[in-house]
């Protein structure tokens, strides 16, 4: 015998299973899963990986974080150009050099000025004790990088002008080898491969960036990102300096990571890791005046093919 369900109740039966069904309704409603992808290099931000600390941050926000190493700076800001990360760790000279090109980074941290990480190497037998003496000798460095800025500032802070400049553009493999050899001599770079020479090749400093320029590390993301994401990016930041807090009273445990990582022994991280200075903070608008000035010099050097306006890659609440 078939029953029949009155219409009154059929009405109260659909209306409990819509009822029921309406969680299923809401969740497919919720704003999709929110992805930090950080391209890192051989650094505090692998040293981040290791400690698990910023997953578990960004978990109660629904924020999952994917990483993937790269070689270089240069590299990671080619990825973020073609949307494949949204965060990165950068020396000062890249993201100039990006910015030109039409990527769009944008800064979102920065490391306290460093200027006793890069220096002028010269060998410890050489001659030249002064930096006026550097006038018309071969100096390699990494064109277009941090310490490209730093001898052409520090030539002009010694009475010298670019014109005084001979310089041997070479990565820093290929010119710690011509250090090595005789064939420059001079040779200005950053750590740890400043303490690699100094440590294994008695390579003597004639001068670091002290009182010349700051030598800050960045943190770089997309403009994309920074505004659908900035709380995301503020807790990477925090997470960051909470290792460069922990680095600089632990010294000797620092050190010893970062030889592991880098294949280095651990004299070389310790001398890096003793002449750094610690500290990570979220960008302002004072910190990108410093990358203004590197950024105006590369185009009077026709490094990069025309001015830019650095605060464009500033994202939005930068003090």
């Amino acid at each position: 015998m078939t029953h029949q369900i009155s219409t009154p109740r059929r009405r109260l039966i659909q209306g409990v299973a819509a009822a029921v069904a309406l969680p299923s309704f809401a969740a497919l409603a919720q704003a999709p899963a929110r992805q930090l992808r950080i391209g890192n290099q051989k650094g505090y931000l692998t040293l981040l990986k290791g400690r698990g600390t910023l997953e578990k941050r960004l978990a109660p926000l629904g924020v999952t974080v994917k990483w993937t190493e790269f070689t270089a700076g240069p590299v990671q800001l080619e990825a973020l150009n073609v949307g494949s990360i949204d965060f990165g760790d950068v020396g000062e000279a890249p993201p100039i050099f990006a910015q030109a090109a039409g990527a769009p980074l944008a800064y979102v941290g920065a490391t306290v000025a460093r200027p006793q990480s890069e220096a002028v190497l010269v060998p410890k037998a050489s001659a030249i004790k002064t930096v006026a003496e550097l006038k018309g000798r071969k100096i390699a460095l990494n064109k277009g990088s941090n310490v490209h800025y730093f001898i052409v500032k520090l030539f002009e802070k010694h009475g010298l002008s670019y014109a005084d400049l001979n310089l041997v553009y070479l990565p820093p493999a290929d010119a710690r080898a011509a250090f090595e050899k005789g064939s420059v001599d001079a040779w200005v770079i950053w750590d740890p491969f400043l303490a690699a020479a100094e440590k294994t090749l008695d390579a003597r400093v004639l001068a670091d960036a002290t009182g010349v320029v700051g030598n800050r590390a960045y943190y770089f993301s997309s403009l994309d990102y920074v505004a659908k994401n900035a709380d995301v990016l503020a807790i990477a930041i925090e997470e960051i300096n909470r290792i460069d807090v922990w680095g600089a009273a632990n010294k000797g445990e620092l050190a010893g990571e970062l030889a592991t990582l880098w294949g280095l022994p651990k004299p070389v991280a310790e001398l890096s890791v003793n002449r750094s200075a610690y500290g990570t903070t979220p960008i302002t608008k004072a910190i990108l005046a410093e990358q203004q000035k590197i950024a105006d010099t590369f185009f009077e050097l026709k490094l990069i093919p025309k001015r830019i306006n650095v605060l464009d890659a500033a994202g939005a609440g930068v003090a």
